[in-house]
């Protein structure tokens, strides 16, 4: 059995610092491969990228065809960058639209997974953290709303995140990114929606 997998997002889906097996898309398939699920991955995906950004990264390379799986995640930049939660709301609507034409327009192949915590990373540190940590809990609450609106799949890597400040090997050499070990810790929490997705 093959299945065709395209993943959206920014540095957390390139996986920025880490190598390219290490990251959580990659890290997904190999697990399902072992299931004798091959999976040919596709990642569109920059570091820095806003959703609007994304979109455009996207208009320049097009998605071949439809996706049996499609995952989406997005929007730590544009909470880094200050921008008001109503536009990214827009943004995301539209984005995650998007994401299920990818899929064939069944938004039960897409699975949105929630802006990781920056604010319990070593980079951090010099830094009011409690701010952070209550914006990107509104960015998800956005896009958690969105996702159940639009009858897609929603898994929170936000908790696992936020282990980061009690176990530093889940951090990359730049004291910023996930490492490969928290993101096989994500590919884990994902796998199982995966699992019922293609089954």
């Amino acid at each position: 059995m093959g299945i065709r997998y395209l993943a959206l997002g920014d540095s957390y889906t390139i996986g920025e610092s880490v190598a390219e097996n290490k990251r959580w898309p990659n890290q997904l398939a190999a697990m399902l491969s072992e299931q004798g699920i091959q999976t040919d991955v596709t990642i569109i995906a920059r570091t820095g990228w806003t959703v609007d950004e994304l979109w455009e990264g996207v208009q320049a390379n097009p998605p071949d065809g439809t996706y049996d799986l499609v995952t989406l995640l997005i929007g730590v930049n544009d909470q880094y960058r200050g921008y008001p939660l109503d536009g990214y709301r827009e943004d995301f609507r539209f984005m995650l639209g998007k994401a299920i034409e990818y899929a064939g327009g069944d938004p039960q192949r897409v699975v949105v997974l929630s802006i990781p915590d920056w604010g319990f990373t070593p980079f951090a540190a010099s830094r009011e953290t409690e701010p952070i940590s209550l914006q990107i809990d509104e960015f998800n609450a956005v896009n958690l709303e969105e996702t159940k609106s639009a009858g897609a799949h929603y898994v929170d890597v936000t908790i696992i995140s936020r282990m980061a400040m009690d176990d530093f090997e889940l951090i990359a050499s730049d004291r910023l990114h996930p490492s490969g070990k928290m993101y096989s810790l994500w590919a884990e929490k994902v796998f199982p929606t995966v699992i019922e997705i293609i089954k």
